[in-house]
């Protein structure tokens, strides 16, 4: 059994490689999963979730993670999630690798929203805006560049302006032109591919911003009481989904629905449709393009079988 420590696994899985192995990945059928979230019997308010994926004919995964927002406050700081995904032989059962379960989760879900983005966004995109500042900005970041090269300027928008300054300072070291913004909706009005990535319970993009043919990335809102996007930027906005699976589960969709501003039928498209060439995705130029990503263990898996490959 091969072990990749989380050095170990963003070497491995290059933003370019990984893309494409989870483009092909979809062209199969979604994995069987389950989630198991067991609440900290102490009251703290911590959560250990369990995500088991196993592909028909295929291999198997099982994502371990402890979810700890009380991390921040220990001395030195730990990440708030952490864990190790693992690899099984679907034939046999045998162990085939574990990994640092906060390096794949990144890699998983800022390649998640990579694909929705060389699917979907303009191939003549310029001007990324990255909101949020948390770990997985900068991931994403480096994603939506390895999926849209044309790309050339990334803006930081965060909450507290001295940690959207960080990540644009770690953005500029490896050679971008990243830059802060401390006025969001001046922001979204410029951009070309908005990509949010927040812990938000209320809507932070106003849709009236959008430019036409703009291109939206919502990550953050994983839970119902989440929010990132507001009504008239779903309404404004052609809607795309990772997995039809678990889309109901965030708030950007669910609470939308719920207000009546739109149906679950507005959703056009999952990744597995797209990839497949079962629906179509951009239609114009003009047109704007709104990607959901709510996760799953069956990007855990595919994340994990394609760090397999790199074992020769």
């Amino acid at each position: 059994m091969h072990i990749f420590d989380a050095a170990a696994v963003h070497a491995a899985l290059p933003w370019p490689f990984l893309i494409e192995a989870l483009r092909k990945a979809h062209l199969g059928p979604m994995p069987a999963s389950e989630v198991v979230v067991q609440s900290d019997p102490a009251g703290r308010g911590a959560q250990f979730v369990t995500l088991p994926g196993w592909a028909p004919g295929g291999p198997i995964v099982v994502k371990m993670v402890g979810v700890f927002p009380q991390n921040a406050d220990l001395q030195p700081p730990q990440p708030a999630v952490q864990g190790l995904v693992a690899l099984f032989d679907g034939k046999t059962g045998g162990p085939l690798l574990a990994a640092d379960g906060a390096a794949m989760t990144a890699r998983k879900t800022a390649a998640d929203s990579a694909l929705g983005a060389a699917i979907l966004a303009r191939e003549d995109v310029e001007d990324l805006l990255i909101v949020g500042a948390g770990a997985l900005a900068p991931h994403f970041a480096a994603a939506h560049l390895a999926a849209r090269p044309s790309l050339s300027r990334v803006t930081i928008w965060n909450r507290t302006t001295a940690r959207a300054a960080a990540v644009a300072a770690q953005l500029r070291e490896k050679g971008l032109d990243a830059t802060v913004s401390d006025d969001l909706d001046g922001a979204v009005s410029r951009a070309d591919v908005v990509s949010c990535v927040t812990m938000s319970d209320t809507a932070l993009i106003k849709g009236a911003l959008l430019r036409p043919g703009t291109h939206l990335d919502l990550v953050g809102a994983y839970l119902p009481t989440l929010r990132e996007a507001d009504d008239a930027a779903l309404t404004r906005g052609t809607i795309f989904v990772d997995s039809r699976n678990n889309m109901q589960g965030g708030g950007d969709l669910s609470q939308a629905v719920a207000s009546g501003a739109i149906t679950w039928d507005a959703v056009k498209a999952d990744l597995f449709e797209l990839v497949q060439g079962q629906k179509e995705g951009r239609t114009s130029a003009d047109q704007i393009t709104v990607f959901k990503n709510n996760g799953g263990a069956h990007l855990d898996l595919f994340t994990a079988a394609a760090l397999s490959q790199t074992l020769g």
